[in-house]
């Protein structure tokens, strides 16, 4: 019997930890990223740019084409792809920007859970969605409105769909995931962004100074152990940092 995960954003940073770390403990990997990795056999990658959003659904399609209900015995939705957005204070943002930041951060993930609900009815197995969101959901940081806002959204989408699964007989469980402070491009970008647009920058510069990022590796092992551990029960928020 098969354990499958499928991830969005496992060709770098966290998403390729996870991957890596399920792979290692027996899992299946597919991965849906804009980029894919050469000679990374382990992974079966399917190559997806998520703001266009109306690909989604022709690629999910696709990859449960390939999945067969009665050998799978646990099936995961890693929702781990995202941008943090243009920084800067809302005012000097453009649509383009917004609508990108969004889509990516938001919608996608909104629509690969409706599709992995939905494609997934009436399968036996273990079913759950793991978003991997942010404390940035919880805590308002000047220009980062994108991100913020998209968090929270991701947030209130596992506290809504916890709810609508929670009655069914072979629901869908729904966690949210906060990784803390990660060694990825995004911190790199935060860190580098001009002090004019964020006032916090020197905070972020200090993190990659005093050695206080995790490690994507280090990140993805903590995820597993509370997987292993049950403690990703459904509806819940999680910070891995408290555990």
């Amino acid at each position: 019997m098969e354990k499958i995960v499928i991830i969005t954003g496992g060709s770098k940073g966290i998403g390729l930890g996870l991957a890596k770390e399920y792979h290692k403990n027996g899992y299946r990997i597919i991965s849906i990223s804009r980029s894919t990795i050469e000679k990374l056999y382990a992974v079966e990658q399917y190559q997806c740019d998520l703001s266009n959003t109306e690909t989604i659904e022709c690629v999910v399609t696709e990859i449960f084409s390939h999945l067969d209900k009665d050998s799978t015995k646990a099936l995961t939705l890693i929702n781990n792809a995202g941008d943090l957005g243009t920084v800067n204070t809302l005012e000097n943002i453009t649509p383009k920007e917004i609508d990108y930041t969004i889509r990516v951060n938001l919608i996608a993930p909104l629509i690969l859970s409706s599709l992995f609900i939905k494609l997934s009815k009436g399968w036996e197995c273990k079913k759950k969605i793991l978003n991997i969101s942010s404390g940035a959901a919880v805590n308002p940081y000047e220009s980062w409105s994108l991100y913020c806002t998209s968090k929270a959204g991701v947030d209130m989408m596992t506290k809504v769909l916890s709810k609508e699964q929670k009655r069914l007989k072979k629901g869908v469980k729904i966690v949210s995931i906060y990784p803390g402070i990660v060694d990825t491009d995004m911190q790199e970008k935060a860190r580098n962004t001009p002090k004019e647009n964020f006032k916090s920058v020197q905070r972020f510069i200090d993190f990659y100074k005093h050695g206080d990022l995790s490690s994507p590796e280090q990140v993805a092992q903590k995820i597993y152990q509370l997987e292993i551990a049950g403690k990703l029960k459904n509806g819940r928020i999680l910070d891995v940092r408290n555990y």
